[in-house]
């Protein structure tokens, strides 16, 4: 943590408070940069998203594995609510009952508008290296991201993905070109064709994060793991925000693209990974348009982690939202059958409410429509989204 003052804020022991809750990811990182700051947060959405966005719908990034998802980076807010405002301070710690800093992180707007935010931030780093890793298949995958988890070597960027999502990725990031068709004889000759690929990133001091990486990359070895060097990472660095722009693309084009996250406890991924990937297959093929499903785990806990889904097919003319809305029910169920969380960190909005009484419980949605009659009795923010509609 750093105690440098920042231009127009209040800090005090690495906290920065954004009077501006609407300044986007980039104005973020550059006002932070002018006292080599970072806040560290990297959503996949990060050159549009805004802070207050981030805080309403408790939103993770790309590095969140070391920096923290944003409830662990927000020390205080203040939300207008129809009934008021709630300010609270900024401590490092408190008891003071129930943490109603963490109630409005995630509230998604349906009880009032985030007008500032306090967060955490750090130094920016010196280096950033992110490196490519193979591994057999998912599940070793998983077990090394277990153990760096476990074992105190965590990266602060971790991935594994899929055999489906690598092999998607060896061949966009790659095509034909001489060091793909070089990188693929390396990988089948050392015995990991048809494996899955992971991408590690380590960030800090040139010391502390090369330390940290030969320290991870010990605990991969033994795991299984086959070091690729760092060219896959650089690939990864350099697309890691355009997901979204190629989905809307293939949209376009007719192609049905989607994602959806979850997470669970590290013994629970590998089965629900099966379930959730077998749902949308199976409701893909049951609407005649079979297609490509394909997954990653990231954003690592000491006991668990999260799954991001994608699943790619031809769109149904004419009935693509009717398509979509078969997959998403799909996955959706299994996911809730398999003990899975309903969102990892793409919040729950309309398309998950229908949910919300399995993963809180029917008393839990009671709770948060109590909340949201008291500070929002004529229900005009954001209504719809969150808490599921009273059955009629």
């Amino acid at each position: 943590m750093t105690t440098t003052p920042l231009p127009g804020s209040i800090q005090a022991g690495g906290f920065h408070r954004a009077d501006d809750p609407g300044l986007r990811g980039p104005g973020v990182e550059a006002a932070l940069s002018r006292s080599g700051l970072t806040l560290g947060h990297f959503p996949q959405s990060f050159e549009y998203a805004t802070v207050g966005g981030w805080v309403a719908t408790r939103s993770a990034g790309q590095a969140s594995t070391g920096y923290g998802s944003i409830e662990r980076l927000v020390c205080g807010l203040r939300c207008v609510t129809p009934s008021g405002e709630l300010e609270l301070p900024a401590v490092p710690a408190t008891a003071a009952g129930p943490g109603l800093r963490q109630f409005l992180v995630g509230s998604e707007g349906v009880l009032g508008v985030i007008t500032r935010a306090t967060l955490k931030v750090r130094p920016a780093p010196e280096q950033r290296r992110y490196e490519g890793w193979m591994f057999h298949d998912l599940e070793a995958g998983m077990e090394a991201l277990r153990r760096l988890e476990q074992g105190g070597a965590v990266p602060d960027v971790a991935r594994v993905l899929d055999e489906a999502e690598t092999q998607m990725s060896l061949t966009l990031a790659g095509g034909d070109s001489l060091q793909s068709r070089a990188g693929r004889r390396y990988i089948k000759m050392r015995g990991y064709a048809g494996g899955c690929l992971g991408i590690l990133g380590f960030e800090g001091d040139h010391t502390g994060a090369a330390r940290r990486a030969a320290l991870a990359a010990r605990v991969l070895r033994r795991a299984g793991g086959l070091s690729l060097g760092t060219p896959p990472g650089r690939a990864w660095e350099r697309e890691r925000f355009n997901g979204p722009y190629l989905r809307d693309a293939l949209l376009d084009r007719g192609v049905m693209v989607e994602t959806l996250e979850t997470a669970h406890e590290w013994s629970r991924l590998m089965p629900l990974h099966h379930a959730v990937r077998e749902a949308i297959a199976g409701a893909l093929e049951a609407r005649g348009t079979p297609g490509l499903v394909m997954c990653h785990i990231s954003h690592l806990y000491p006991n668990g982690a999260s799954l991001y889904f994608t699943f790619i097919a031809r769109q149904e003319p004419g009935a693509e939202l009717e398509q979509w809305r078969a997959v998403k029910s799909a996955a959706c169920d299994a996911i809730v059958r398999e003990g899975g969380t309903i969102t990892h960190h793409h919040a729950i909005g309309r398309d998950h409410a229908p949910w919300m009484p399995q993963e809180v419980g029917p008393l839990g949605v009671e709770v948060l429509r109590t909340v949201k009659q008291r500070l929002d009795p004529a229900g005009i923010m954001n209504p719809g989204k969150l808490i599921p509609p009273e059955a009629t």
